[in-house]
């Protein structure tokens, strides 16, 4: 043990100690959550947050501090992703054809519990729903109440990881539930958490929803790209910090400037029922350009519920979706006559990926 080792757990002890000293003061625990955050011991953030607004409900200095605690440690996204129509739509018929009576499911990434509240509608008999963070797990937990179906569903706050199908869930899952997908498919470890699930907690021949997903990537020309580069600042010439730039560009799939060019192509596809192990981790396809201009190319995802129904959100003007698709420009836009095969490289660690085209090798319209 180093001594730095031995400095850090004495600085733990001593925060709480004055966690003790301050036991039943609702402003003394709330300043000690925000000195929490602030000294990375991030675990005690909530339950400090929490215990102070319970002793201190109508403190408005309270309320400020700890609820700015709770907030920023909920992603934005949550809040419109539930509001993703067709996404809804697609995910409870699924549920609907796969739950039976007394059918036990989990629904790993509780959010809000609507996917599990969904389950239990449609008739399982138990639901467990886990979900990671502590906020979420509470609030989830409130709805699920509010909505008359906590006797059937119950939010536990961990990873699926940690949970053991026995004492958890009463034996393995029937059916398994998950929305943990990102705007690349992997960057939320969903490939690890599906082999674990599948290994540990989904009985034999049991359901998963969704089944696979995909990686779809097509050519595009998307007319907003390069508006917001640097180019000549109060005689400056500021080009080269265009390069810092982040890529791929997040775009909402309803943008009305994006254009699909030719037919899209799977660049990944992940049989999630499988388990893994999932090798491709680097593949190519060929795109064939449709004569048009295009300045890039543009990533979406597709999910395979079950085998009647799936979920993309593939870029369309005035659609909505709660992924994002992202757009991998070119160095300067080009139109190879049409016909031309253009390759495109992709690869995944199992968490992120990269796409990308090497211009060099494309035949014409350079």
């Amino acid at each position: 043990m180093t001594h730095d080792n031995r400095l850090d757990e004495s600085a733990r002890a001593g925060f709480e100690d004055l966690v003790l000293a301050a036991e039943g003061d609702g402003p003394r625990l709330a300043a000690l959550a925000l000195t929490a955050s602030r000294i990375g011991l991030k675990p005690r953030v909530y339950p400090l947050a929490r215990a102070a607004q319970a002793l201190a409900p109508d403190d408005a200095d309270v309320a400020s501090m700890t609820g700015e605690l709770i907030a920023g440690d909920v992603p934005s996204w949550h809040f419109y992703m539930v509001k993703d129509d067709a996404r809804n739509r697609a995910f409870e018929a699924a549920i609907r054809r796969a739950v039976h009576p007394g059918c036990r499911v989990l629904d790993i990434g509780a959010g809000t519990g609507l996917l599990a509240m969904m389950a239990a509608r449609a008739g399982a008999g138990s639901v467990v729903s886990c979900e990671m963070n502590p906020a979420i797990a509470d609030v989830a937990t409130e709805i699920v109440a509010l909505n008359g179906y906590a006797d059937r569903v119950r939010i536990v706050s961990t990873k699926s990881s940690d949970l053991d199908a026995d004492a958890d869930l009463g034996g393995r899952a029937d059916l398994i539930v998950s929305e943990i997908v990102s705007n690349n498919l992997l960057s939320e470890d969903v490939l690890p958490t599906m082999a674990d699930a599948v290994s540990r907690l989904l009985a034999p021949g049991g359901r998963m929803i969704p089944e696979a997903g995909q990686i779809v990537v097509s050519l595009a020309d998307w007319d907003g790209y390069g508006h917001d580069g640097m180019t000549d600042v109060a005689g400056f010439d500021m080009r080269p910090f265009n390069r810092l730039e982040q890529r791929p560009v997040r775009l909402k799939v309803g943008d009305p400037g994006i254009e699909l060019r030719g037919q899209p192509a799977d660049l990944f596809d992940f049989d999630f029922t499988s388990g893994g192990p999932w090798p491709d981790q680097q593949r190519s396809v060929e795109l064939i350009a449709d004569g048009n201009y295009i300045n890039g190319v543009i990533q979406w995802i597709r999910l395979r519920l079950d085998a009647e129904g799936s979920y993309e959100n593939r870029p369309r003007p005035r659609t909505m979706s709660n992924w994002a698709a992202l757009f991998v420009p070119f160095d300067r836009e080009i139109a190879p006559p049409p016909g031309t095969r253009i390759r495109v490289e992709g690869a995944h660690d199992g968490n992120t990926v990269r796409i990308w085209v090497d211009e060099s090798m494309i035949a014409g319209g350079l």
